[in-house]
């Protein structure tokens, strides 16, 4: 089994916003991920975004664009997305300072992890942490 496809991370979470622009916003400047495509409708509705941490990624676009995925995330509960970075007290600092919700503060986890929990502006739930999943192949 492999771990990346040419290089890339081979699972990528997908979400859909209500405002998906004030998600982007947030996840960038408040959470550390880094805009990596935008694609926009003409009624400026996001279409489709990719945004990076690491070497991972998320998808994301706007609740109520149209298409098969829209349809069947209709009234789907909300997510959780585990991140990994290196610095957790550091990013914790960051989102505190741009007002994101914070569930649980920066915390050593019984496994070697230290990790904090955040709550997005549409209710997901964001995990930042120090585990690595150790995937083989």
């Amino acid at each position: 089994m492999a771990d990346t496809v040419g290089g890339r991370p081979s699972v990528y979470p997908t979400l859909l916003y209500a405002d998906a622009k004030a998600a982007i916003k947030q996840l960038t400047e408040a959470l550390g991920f880094t805009e990596l495509t935008v694609y926009e409708g003409e009624d400026g509705l996001v279409l489709h975004a990719e945004l990076v941490q690491g070497n991972g990624a998320v998808m994301l676009g706007s609740k109520g664009r149209g298409g098969r995925f829209d349809e069947v995330m209709r009234g789907a509960g909300h997510v959780g997305v585990y991140v990994v970075v290196d610095d957790v007290d550091g990013h914790y600092q960051r989102a505190v300072d741009h007002g994101v919700e914070i569930l649980m503060p920066p915390t050593d986890q019984d496994y070697g992890s230290r990790d904090y929990m955040a709550r997005d502006v549409e209710g997901n739930i964001w995990s930042f942490g120090t585990y690595v999943p150790r995937v083989e192949g």
